[in-house]
């Protein structure tokens, strides 16, 4: 009897439960919860994500704009200090860029109504990883963003010439796969939006996307030209045969800035004192003694340096750059110095009207850098079929100022065509064989202001133009910085595997190359 009892007991509880229980997943669901992820949007969040430049990173490195304080914690690349907060903002492109890519190509992978989609995330994948490589050296590529996929907490390091091999077949294949056949990309900021979808719009973005994939993969090829002329010159032919940019709408450019979300380049001005930031002496005697148009919308002189809304000068003449290599003590004993006004130094800042508006146009590939690749790879002999290259490098020049039509405040065309025409004929930027390689990257680096990491690659791989090294100390044995160091996170979360990739490049410091960088 007791036995029974006991068994009773038990039983009605396990029927009144699944009585109670009966339909509770149902009724207990939140109708608001996330169940299913728009791919579309992941892949937009992705595209906005990629960052362009900020703070004092590679554009102080190759002598454009820097920070002419040392207060100890404004110290970085102009003082030729290995400054973490300098050197981490690239490696945010994992988790703001690659860890979405990643999700978005393992779900599409097998899915034959994301073709397009899936080909997409990985050309902007190698987009990002170009970039990582670029900045850093070896990084994590084959493990990397699959921590929530396949628990992959601490990821290896992969060599970067590895890297660069993988990323030229992804380009190669993920381009060639495209097809107006499939399906059409809503979430694409660049080609896409269209609410109403027809054969044509799907066939215009697409070529876009292949425009995409080939200019990377110019860029790529370009990459190789100090250490396998022939290699470049291969995927070189290969890129411009496939198809490229060829003209500014063919840019990929984020044009949807506010004040609410604001061009991360534009921290210069929301985040820190403007009086800090000064364009660099090279830089605007590049600018100013060719009497380059361009100079008026990237700096300006303010009358108090630290009220960027006081009356300021965009006149050529009246801009000068801080000295490179002095701070706010030792520019004291710099010959000519022009001495402090309003708060301030007297030299030319950035415009934060046009250049570093919170609004301004964040410029990732473009026209003008894909004609001036051209214009090398034609010099080079490494390109057959296409036009001079001096007409890749006059079409490069003016598709780079007409690109300032973009830019808050500024009227188009932000260059007239015969002020263009009287720049092109300026004797130290009219094109001359003699003198190609060193007119064409000078103009690449001028071109690449707001895109940091382009212009310090490039600069690397073709050494020009020719800068003197910053001399304020000799932290860098009378050098440049070539890459940038890990951050001190990947150090103490990621330790043996960092150390294996500290071992393999030989040291993680701010003079390390990387593979293609050769002296």
């Amino acid at each position: 009897m007791t036995k029974i009892n006991c068994l009773i007991i038990p039983l009605t509880v396990v029927v009144c439960f699944m009585s109670c229980t009966k339909g509770f997943e149902e009724k207990n669901q939140d109708p608001y919860a996330i169940t299913k992820i728009d791919l579309g949007l992941l892949f937009s969040g992705a595209e906005r994500g990629m960052n362009v430049g900020g703070w004092d990173g590679e554009q102080t490195i190759v002598q454009q704009y820097l920070n002419a304080y040392n207060a100890g914690a404004t110290a970085g690349f102009n003082f030729n200090e290995d400054v973490d907060g300098y050197n981490t903002p690239r490696w945010g492109v994992y988790a703001g860029v690659v860890k979405p890519l990643v999700q978005i190509v393992s779900l599409t992978k097998d899915d034959s109504a994301a073709k397009n989609l899936y080909n997409m995330a990985r050309i902007w994948k190698a987009y990002a990883f170009m970039t990582l490589v670029d900045t850093y050296g070896d990084v994590p590529y084959s493990d990397a963003g699959k921590g929530y996929l396949e628990g992959i907490n601490y990821p290896k390091y992969d060599k970067m010439a590895d890297i660069y091999a993988d990323l030229y077949k992804e380009l190669k294949t993920a381009t060639a796969a495209l097809s107006a056949s499939n399906d059409y990309v809503k979430g694409d900021l660049f080609f896409g939006g269209l609410n109403t979808v027809t054969p044509a719009a799907i066939a215009a973005q697409i070529t876009q996307w292949k425009k995409i994939g080939y200019s990377l993969m110019l860029r790529l090829g370009m990459r190789y030209s100090k250490i396998d002329a022939a290699k470049a010159a291969s995927i070189a032919q290969e890129a411009f045969t496939g198809g490229v940019l060829q003209s500014n709408s063919d840019n990929v450019v984020v044009n949807l800035y506010s004040s609410a979300v604001p061009n991360g380049f534009s921290n210069l001005q929301r985040n820190v004192s403007p009086y800090f930031y000064y364009l660099a002496e090279p830089f605007v005697n590049q600018l100013k003694n060719t009497g380059d148009p361009r100079l008026k919308y990237i700096g300006a002189s303010y009358a108090k340096p630290e009220q960027i809304t006081s009356t300021r000068d965009t006149i050529t003449a009246d801009q000068y750059g801080f000295p490179v290599g002095y701070d706010q003590i030792s520019v004291l004993t710099f010959p000519g110095y022009r001495g402090t006004k309003g708060g301030g130094q007297n030299y030319t800042q950035l415009n934060y009207d046009v250049m570093v508006n919170i609004v301004a146009p964040a410029f990732f590939i473009t026209n003008s850098q894909t004609q001036l690749l051209l214009a090398e790879a034609t010099f080079r002999g490494w390109i057959t079929g296409g036009l001079t290259t001096q007409q890749y490098y006059e079409a490069g020049v003016r598709a780079a100022m007409d690109e300032w039509a973009l830019f808050p405040g500024v009227f188009s065309p932000a260059v007239s065509d015969e002020d263009k025409s009287s720049y092109l004929l300026q004797p130290a930027i009219a094109y001359n064989d003699p003198d190609a390689l060193k007119l064409i990257n000078t103009q690449y680096w001028i071109c690449s202001v707001t895109n940091g990491a382009e212009g310090f690659a490039n600069w690397r791989r073709s050494g020009f133009p020719i800068l003197q090294p910053n001399m304020y100390n000799n932290n860098l044995n009378g050098g440049f910085a070539r890459r940038m160091a890990y951050p001190n996170a990947e150090e103490a979360q990621n330790r043996d595997n960092y150390k294996a990739a500290v071992a393999s490049m030989g040291g993680d410091g701010l003079t390390q190359r990387v593979f293609w960088d050769k002296p």
